[in-house]
């Protein structure tokens, strides 16, 4: 089996490190921004942020998938761990938050991040400072309160019908976070969109620019409903082998189908982008081994039928299991 793929030195071509950056992403804002990134990476930084609310799964991890992207074009890579915005969504006690941040810390890096260009940040390092304070409440003044309120709904689930005061303030925060993080690409999952449109045109109004932003798509969970911890329907970086494979085994994957698959989109978002290649082995009397080098390869072959799914979740299985496997031991 092929290893994850190192990352590598900075590609050197802009046209290269604009296709490096903005490969599966679901949108970037805008591309002649993302141009100028890709034209001079060096020096400039990439921030995403996670409310320390549990383990790493793959979900969280299209997003590190893309910031290892990011790192391979030649940026540096910030990670918000928001323990003053998990407080917010009532996450846990300070302690338990800052246990939960730490461990989700040493995941991310197991996960495949450069640690040489990997800074770590907490919110209460910075976000009680009296300047980020009244930037906060600047933005609080100018932004409308049903703007900020839609724009926390799409990045807290389950909260909708029940979002409270401190809720709608989350949202400026992470508006206000950017600047005060002296990022130049604000990265994050189509959840916060709103909130990166929010910092867009509200930031300006507070002497700071309107920052780029590249959004990854939102991944279906394995039982083809939306992705969540609680439901169940999500791989964990902790998950064992035994139990990454039955999640797989049960995993909704029909035969043909590249849409609204999540076997597929194991492939596209995690697996293609980290290994050189991709052997799925099958006995004689049903093809044998058979190896892609590119996504495109797979998916053609899958759609045309001469992959069963089985063959492709079994592979999907085994190659998980190898990405996941140095996060495993930072969770047990």
């Amino acid at each position: 089996m092929s290893t994850p793929t190192p990352t590598p030195s900075d590609p050197g071509d802009p046209t290269d490190r604009f296709a490096l950056i903005t490969r599966n992403a679901a949108e970037v804002v805008t591309e002649d921004e993302i141009w100028d990134i890709a034209f001079e990476p060096a020096g400039k930084r990439a921030y995403v942020g996670y409310e320390p609310s549990g383990e790493l799964h793959i979900g969280h991890l299209v997003t590190v998938n893309k910031l290892i992207d990011l790192q391979k074009a030649g940026m540096d890579i910030v990670i918000l761990l928001a323990d003053i915005h998990a407080r917010l969504n009532e996450k846990g006690t300070p302690e338990e938050i800052q246990e939960t941040a730490d461990t989700m810390r040493r995941q991310f890096l197991a996960a495949g991040l450069d640690p040489s260009n990997t800074e770590f940040v907490y919110g209460s390092d910075f976000q009680l400072d009296e300047e980020y304070v009244m930037d906060t409440h600047e933005l609080a003044m100018e932004a409308n309160l049903n703007r900020a309120r839609k724009a926390v709904a799409d990045g807290i689930a389950g909260r909708e019908d029940n979002l409270r005061l401190s809720h709608a303030n989350y949202a400026v925060m992470q508006a206000v976070d950017i600047p005060h993080l002296d990022v130049d690409l604000a990265v994050g999952g189509m959840a916060q969109r709103r909130v990166h449109m929010l910092a867009r045109d509200q930031l300006p109004q507070l002497g700071y620019e309107s920052p780029p932003c590249l959004h990854t798509p939102l991944v279906m969970g394995l039982d083809g409903e939306p992705m969540s911890s609680s439901k169940g329907n999500v791989i964990s970086m902790g998950d064992e082998t035994a139990v990454i494979e039955d999640k797989i085994a049960d995993a909704y994957c029909p035969g043909g189908e590249l849409a609204e698959n999540p076997i597929v989109d194991i492939y596209k978002y995690h697996l293609f982008p980290r290994f050189e290649d991709i052997t799925v082995s099958r006995p004689t009397k049903y093809g044998g081994d058979v190896t892609y080098s590119s996504f495109k390869k797979f998916a053609d072959t899958f759609a045309s039928g001469d992959l069963h799914p089985q063959d492709a979740k079994e592979t999907a299985a085994a190659y998980l299991d190898r990405l996941l496997a140095d996060g495993r031991q930072e969770v047990h």
